[in-house]
């Protein structure tokens, strides 16, 4: 076979891809094409948010069978990967009890809080090594014992969202491991979930289903779709790195032991990677996360707001009849006044607010800070506060392990996002190697091939990848008063966490 053909389903928090993906093992290359695009959105009733899996899953037949008469039996086979947290429950046949709540979704609210007093913070990083966050999975389901919730109650079956559809997809019942990580109540030392820590809390542990790795085959595409679909039922579902950043991370070809990586979109997931979890008091005080990866690595890093921030400020713009392009951003914000003001990305009112806008003016505001005059100091009030951010967390990272990096290797989406690859590599004094944009798609579809059998490693996957993309490099331009900043940077961050 000179080219093989397979699908990846890249759904994203604000937009759902099928891309389709063609490698070539001779000469060791991938290319990948958007065959189909739709947008996702989290959806209001009340105080409540949640994702439309079943309207998703709709685009995705559509995809599949758009796929199918352009290729044919060329198509081999079909990986979805997605964000993490969010998951769905099955009852005792299996179907679907309620559209998932989003993990933006206020319910858990001073849950963590809650949850810590029953079982105590190192006991908890010790078992899991996940980064505290109130709307981890962990909370989500302890804020449904605490109301008695129903759905909970008669649950058959959890299933985070990419395993959802893979069981749509295929009629297997499993967990893949990177997104399984994402919940905080998986052991990643064991690769097993911590039943001790559900069961602390109430949590029933009958409806887990068994842990795999990823690149498993989890068998031929569903009869039911088949027919349905009118397809071939030679097919095979794979499961990729399902958690999206697991398989991002896999295609970042400038990563190694002396690399940092980001991999940017609507969050920015800073780290490096790991042969094995790092859990240690240190580490948690830094609050890294231990979050799976592709051939036995772990994503050490740190979730932090990314162009969640720059998307609602958009957002909010446009529904004031300014509608701004991401060039038309970038240009602004790069000739706007520099070192005026920051914010600490992670702050909670960052996390699901009304107006954007204004959460920045109203944080401005409580930290004595003076506000963007223009929306070019909006955006570069952002920009500059990711790359210090950034800082601060390459800088526990080589605290933690004891040795310095050397570059940092930003992928995805915000990728493309000349402005703030510039800023990342002045503020931290490191090269930056910006690619590929694609990383997600490019990663799903190797793991998918390496389920196939015909990648062994994770060093031929990134051989891959270095054969067929551009990688544009960032030279730093550090002066003393990008130090300066970060130290102001740093003052504000310690006086919010008082």
């Amino acid at each position: 076979m000179s080219e093989i053909v397979v699908l990846a389903f890249d759904l994203g928090a604000s937009s759902c891809r099928a891309m389709i993906g063609f490698v070539d093992e001779k000469e060791k290359k991938v290319r990948v094409e958007e065959l189909y695009r739709w947008p996702n959105y989290m959806v209001r009733i009340g105080d409540s948010l949640y994702w439309d899996v079943l309207r998703i899953w709709h685009e995705m037949k559509q995809a599949i069978k758009l796929a199918y008469k352009k290729y044919g039996n060329k198509l081999v086979s079909i990986g979805v990967d997605t964000w993490g947290i969010d998951f769905a429950l099955l009852d005792e046949k299996g179907e679907l009890l309620s559209n998932p709540h989003t993990y933006r979704d206020p319910r858990t609210e001073g849950i963590m809080e809650e949850v810590l007093r029953i079982i105590p913070r190192e006991k908890l990083y010790e078992r899991t090594g996940i980064q505290f966050w109130r709307i981890n999975t962990l909370f989500q389901l302890y804020s449904m014992v605490k109301r008695r919730d129903l759905i909970l109650r008669i649950a058959k079956t959890f299933l985070m969202v990419p395993d959802l559809f893979n069981y749509w997809l295929s009629g297997t019942i499993a967990a893949e491991f990177t997104e399984a990580t994402t919940t905080q109540f998986l052991d990643p030392r064991v690769k097993n979930w911590a039943y001790d820590v559900l069961e602390a809390l109430g949590i029933p542990t009958h409806i887990f289903p068994p842990v795999i790795e990823p690149t498993t085959k989890l068998g031929k595409i569903h009869p039911k779709v088949v027919v349905e679909l009118d397809i071939s039922r030679d097919i095979e579902v794979i499961a990729p790195a399902t958690h999206d950043t697991a398989s991002a991370i896999a295609a970042a070809p400038m990563v190694d032991e002396n690399a940092g990586y980001v991999s940017s979109g609507t969050w920015s997931l800073v780290g490096i990677e790991l042969p094995e979890p790092l859990i240690n008091r240190k580490a948690m005080e830094y609050n890294y996360t231990n979050e799976g990866g592709a051939f036995n690595t772990i994503t050490f890093l740190r979730n932090i707001q990314g162009m969640w921030l720059v998307e609602e400020c958009r957002r909010v713009l446009a529904e004031k009849g300014i509608q701004l392009t991401y060039d038309e951003i970038l240009k602004m914000a790069s000739e706007a006044k520099p070192f005026k003001a920051f914010i600490d990305p992670d702050d909670d009112r960052f996390v699901a607010p009304l107006n954007m806008v204004e959460a920045i003016n109203s944080f401005l505001e409580e930290t004595k800070q003076e506000k963007p005059s223009g929306i070019g100091e909006l955006f570069r009030v952002i920009f500059e506060s990711l790359a210090l951010k950034y800082r601060l967390v390459f800088e526990q990272a080589e605290d933690l392990i004891g040795r310095k990096l050397t570059h940092i290797n930003i992928f995805g989406g915000g990728s493309r996002n000349w402005f703030l690859n510039q800023l990342t590599a002045d503020f931290t004094n490191k090269v930056v190697y910006a690619g590929p944009e694609e990383a997600t798609s490019i990663g799903n579809v190797l793991l998918q091939v390496a389920g196939l059998g015909i990648i062994k490693s994770l060093k031929e996957l990134r051989e891959y990848v270095r054969n067929s993309y551009k990688i544009t490099m960032f030279e730093p331009k550090h002066t003393k008063e990008h130090d300066d900043a970060y130290n102001k940077f740093l003052d504000i961050i310690s006086r919010r966490t008082l």
